[in-house]
């Protein structure tokens, strides 16, 4: 049996017990806060982030991976003797993919695969894909069956701000402006690997959070039950644990594992944000 490492963006938002669990190795996406350059998770926060765009009415910008990083890392391995599977995030949301396609091409036994996704919609792949290896699959089996299980992935999250959107170019001040004055809370649904929006909600933080997750999880009857993750980008914790204790009753999830958005993450959703994220079974009842 090969030895398999499963490698990852910072982008897959998941805990550092579940990395150190999994022996997943984190790739960390840049940072740059005015002329300050950081990675994400490794010398800045979320929360500095909030606070650098409270201070300074601007939003950090993130950079993709670089090839040579790429490089470097899947060649540590592969000089060991391992096969490296790595899960990108969503090659129509950053260039990472096509930046590890390209390291990945010089050397032999590396799998990229594109999540089509974000956040733990990825982390998501990323712990399947550590669980399949330990259970002896193949490189090219692990692979294939997260090109089929992505088609799966259940992932969207309520924002409570436009504002981040706003500033980052993908939402026009018209609309954030009406959505700040009508107290809208949009879904965002990640599709295809694009982002688009699904349903509005209104009311407070925890009205809207609520209404969300009943909105995603209540009656549907095609849930794997295996795992959810709630991740959330500084919700308070009162509301992140009514939003679990929904999550309970409406289904019979084995695990829930909350986890927080990472810098790249939070820098385009803003504070407050918090998503369900899950895989369907492709089968309605």
């Amino acid at each position: 049996m090969s030895k398999i490492k499963i490698t990852c963006d910072s982008t897959c938002d998941l805990t550092k017990e579940l990395y150190d669990r999994y022996e997943i190795e984190v790739l960390a996406l840049g940072i740059c806060m005015g002329d300050a350059f950081h990675s994400d998770g490794i010398d800045v926060t979320a929360q500095e982030i909030f606070a650098y765009a409270q201070k300074t009415g601007q939003i950090p910008k993130t950079s993709a991976i670089s090839v040579g990083i790429y490089q470097e890392c899947f060649q540590k391995y592969t000089d060991q003797g391992y096969e490296v599977i790595h899960i990108n995030l969503s090659s129509d949301l950053s260039s990472c993919y096509q930046n590890a396609c390209i390291a990945a091409r010089s050397m032999e036994h590396v799998f990229v695969v594109d999540s089509k996704n974000l956040s733990t919609g990825s982390g998501y792949l990323a712990v399947m894909a550590a669980e399949l290896a330990s259970k002896g699959k193949s490189a090219e089996e692990i692979v294939q069956i997260l090109n089929e299980c992505k088609r799966y992935l259940d992932t969207s999250f309520v924002l409570q701000t436009l504002e981040y959107l706003h500033k980052g170019g993908r939402c026009s001040g018209v609309a954030a402006f009406g959505a700040n004055v009508l107290h809208i809370r949009p879904e965002i649904v990640v599709e295809k690997g694009s982002m688009h929006v699904g349903r509005k909600y209104r009311g407070n933080m925890e009205r809207s959070i609520m209404a969300y997750i009943r909105g995603r999880l209540e009656g549907q009857t095609d849930i794997c039950h295996e795992r959810i993750f709630v991740t959330h980008s500084g919700v308070p914790s009162e509301i992140v644990r009514k939003a679990i204790d929904l999550v309970q009753e409406l289904q019979p999830f084995e695990e829930i594992i909350e986890t927080t958005a990472g810098c790249t993450i939070s820098s385009h959703c803003g504070p407050n944000c918090l998503g369900v994220l899950f895989l369907r079974t492709g089968e309605k009842a």
